[in-house]
């Protein structure tokens, strides 16, 4: 399915000098730079499905963090960037506003042509707290952010789903499922299982297995603008801007589950320790 034309390049029109004088808002330029960088993505799938799949990915998260630098740089100047393709700049932890992205989420499943399971993930962090957020979807032709908040869809009938990774899932969640007596269901980019429990496509995503805070910052300020429960699988907050950008392990569900996952995550915890 190709990309939805209706959401053209950034233009000019809504550029202007940067920072506070540019009358485009945080949360709509989070959604456009993360759709104008799925358009970068598509069309290099479509210019070079015959490169190896190494260097499609490579290519791809190339371009995607060129275009998304370029972007910010022009719009927001004034503003601090974490992106897992970038270097760690250590004045972000002095600053008041930090886009916090992931330009190309799933990179094995990008390169695996015409698979659709990959992301752009854009968010910002503003004085302790994500405040806008977009997790494109280019390859399913959408993209779900905080400028519009994404309807929760009904959920279906039968067990418990939880989104897994496709290519190695974590031996934690494998154990939850056993104990909830759930479905596992195997899914690539990190934004495609957040953003699949909007979908209905599954009631939780819960992951224990190690990321970083581009991995989760745009899916988790997603989903609570749509009022999913996210936190740390302990039910702590999820901290972002952090000197160490690791951030382990997350929950996001659908909210009628949180409580009873958090208790039967909690329960294998302890038997872990003990």
């Amino acid at each position: 399915m190709g990309f939805p034309q209706v959401r053209n390049e950034i233009s000019e029109q809504d550029s202007s000098s940067g920072g506070d004088a540019d009358p485009l808002d945080d949360a709509r330029l989070a959604r456009r730079l993360a759709d104008s960088a799925g358009r970068v993505l598509l069309q290099l799938r479509r210019d070079g499905p015959d490169l190896e799949p190494d260097a499609l990915k490579a290519t791809g998260d190339l371009r995607s963090q060129q275009h998304l630098a370029a972007e910010l740089g022009r719009h927001r100047p004034a503003d601090s960037v974490l992106s897992e393709e970038a270097t760690d700049d250590a004045t972000r932890l002095a600053a008041d506003r930090v886009w916090i992205i992931d330009p190309l989420d799933g990179t094995r499943e990008f390169s695996e042509i015409p698979r659709e399971d990959w992301a752009v993930h854009v968010a910002l962090w503003e004085a302790g707290e994500l405040v806008a957020g977009a997790v494109a979807r280019p390859a399913m032709g959408d993209t779900l952010a905080t400028d519009e908040p994404p309807a929760l869809r009904p959920r279906a009938e039968g067990p418990i789903r939880l989104a897994v990774s496709r290519t190695r899932p974590p031996a934690f969640v494998t154990a939850l499922a056993e104990r909830l007596d759930a479905e596992l269901v195997p899914m690539g980019s990190a934004g495609v299982k957040a953003t699949a429990v909007l979908d209905g496509t599954v009631d939780a995503y819960v992951h224990a297995g190690g990321q970083f805070e581009w991995d989760s910052a745009a899916p988790v300020a997603v989903a609570r603008s749509a009022g999913l429960h996210t936190s740390r699988i302990d039910g702590s907050p999820l901290r972002y801007n952090q000197s160490d950008p690791r951030l382990p392990d997350l929950l996001i569900c659908r909210p009628e589950y949180a409580d009873h996952l958090l208790s039967v995550i909690e329960e294998l915890t302890e038997g872990e320790v003990q």
